[in-house]
């Protein structure tokens, strides 16, 4: 049935330019049929998948390689795009819009190096292990990636892990010296990369295609028509002029997208850093980075101080509490926000606050224990004296008098959260940090700025204002927590 008036198209995209400027592409295609939204920067493939299967969003740029090998588990590709969607239906979703473009996994090293070494087919490599390689974190691990391709071609070499967007860099700046690379890469010509021939065949077609939720057609007829209406447009050295514009030219996707709609070109003015940095997207980001850190510190500290009470008047409990939320913080932020998609069954938010919600936790809960185990005994023993009971002598004395402590550990948790919501944009959850993703993907270090400079100028915000409050607790009568 067709969607409701309030309804939105959700279209998702990877962490890498390409895929951005795709999703931005189905975006504005959609938009002038439907309502819809772009969520970009959402990582890799276990995540994309995960968010489309649960249905935060509903579509996203996918490739056929990486369906059958990475989702459907083939042990080998070449499945006809029928047969795809025939095993993707059972999981309520489906494949369609060939897009018209292959973009393939390849190995490339500097044409000195290839000329030196006389390199020119991927199995040369087994021959120089010597060879500094390094390779995208998902290309490492992934089914079809260098496990796989090292043992295909006999490579005894051990690469190191770099994000695809630094990797050319690194290899001009003789840091490695093989790196793995997309075929539609537009930086392969310009820093001049002898790509190496797949001479063992080792890698699958990867066809570009559009993945889905098999309800959308119905629920979006109209904007699953414009979506349609894509395929075939894009060819091999179309995208890879599309690229270039984001990769080299440095524009922005949703201008890349909007000029290949209208067919228009490529070419437009480069926008400043002034207009990045203060875009019309700004308000939205803030709004999102400030809504999370205020969530999940307000949830933290109503958490927290109640455990810290706890583990300052139980010391045995105390042990148990603090090693417990200390082992929490040593989760890295990005593997447990990885980790909650599968758990909640959703992207955005949810993850994204519950996991800043645990990393505030130790500082206001070890804040809270220590502050209340300074208080003097004297004037716990004089509060008993004149009859206040423990729930009145812990809210009229103790906590008052530990309330500068406490709220160090609360402003602690505060500025880290403004730093690690940027992480949070890897799940859909929006703020600053999806200008870091984009940055990222695109090497754009403007972009990167752009998000950076703002997150940490929230960071010194939330900072001057508890110290504010600090300041109001510690002087006399002073009682912000009574």
């Amino acid at each position: 049935m067709p969607c409701a008036a309030d309804e939105i198209l959700r279209i998702g995209s990877k962490r890498f330019t390409e895929s951005t400027i795709l999703g931005e592409i189905l975006t504005q295609a959609a938009q002038r049929a439907a309502p819809a939204a772009h969520v970009p920067g959402l990582g890799n493939t276990a995540i994309v998948f995960e968010a489309l299967r649960s249905g935060a969003i509903d579509l996203y740029p996918e490739y056929l390689g990486t369906i059958e090998l990475e989702i459907l588990h083939h042990s080998q590709a070449g499945a006809a795009l029928a047969q795809v969607d025939q095993e993707l239906a059972p999981l309520g979703l489906g494949v369609d819009i060939p897009l018209g473009f292959e973009n393939s996994y390849a190995i490339g090293v500097r044409r000195d190096t290839a000329q030196a070494l006389h390199l020119a087919r991927i199995s040369d490599l087994a021959h120089q292990p010597q060879l500094r390689i390094g390779l995208s974190h998902e290309f490492l691990g992934r089914a079809d990636g260098w496990p796989g391709l090292a043992r295909h071609y006999g490579l005894t070499a051990t690469p190191r892990g770099l994000d695809h967007g630094l990797a050319y860099e690194a290899l001009a700046a003789h840091q490695v010296d093989a790196i793995d690379l997309y075929t539609t890469d537009a930086k392969i010509a310009r820093y001049g990369i002898q790509v190496l021939a797949d001479d063992r065949h080792y890698f699958p077609r990867y066809d570009a295609v559009v993945m889905f939720r098999r309800s959308v057609p119905q629920r979006f007829p109209q904007a699953w028509a414009a979506l349609q209406a894509l395929a075939g447009r894009i060819d091999e050295s179309r995208m890879i002029e599309l690229n270039g514009a984001a990769e080299l030219d440095h524009r922005a996707a949703r201008d890349i997208a909007r000029s290949f709609l209208e067919r228009s070109g490529p070419a437009a003015m480069r926008p400043g850093f002034r207009d990045r940095l203060f875009g019309e997207d700004f308000g939205r980001l803030a709004r999102q980075h400030v809504l999370l850190v205020l969530l999940s510190v307000a949830a933290a500290s109503a958490i927290g101080i109640p455990l810290g009470v706890a583990a300052a008047r139980w010391r045995a409990l105390g042990n148990v509490i603090l090693a417990v939320v200390g082992a929490l913080q040593t989760i890295p932020a990005l593997a447990l926000l990885a980790a909650l998609i599968p758990v909640l069954g959703a992207i955005g938010t949810r993850p994204a606050l519950l996991a800043l919600f645990i990393f505030a936790l130790l500082p206001i809960v070890r804040n809270t224990a220590v502050g209340l185990a300074q208080v003097p005994l004297v004037l716990r023993e004089a509060a008993t004296a004149l009859g206040a009971r423990s729930v009145a002598r812990l809210w009229l004395v103790e906590l008052p008098l530990a309330s500068p402590v406490i709220l160090a550990g609360i402003r602690t948790a505060a500025v880290i959260s403004v730093g690690t919501a940027t992480i949070a944009a890897f799940v859909g959850a929006g703020g600053f940090g999806e200008r870091i993703a984009i940055g990222l993907a695109l090497n754009d270090h403007q972009m990167l700025l752009a998000g950076a400079l703002p997150a940490a100028a929230l960071a010194l915000a939330f900072e001057a204002l508890f110290g504010a409050l600090v300041w109001l607790a510690r002087r006399p009568g002073g009682r912000l927590l009574r």
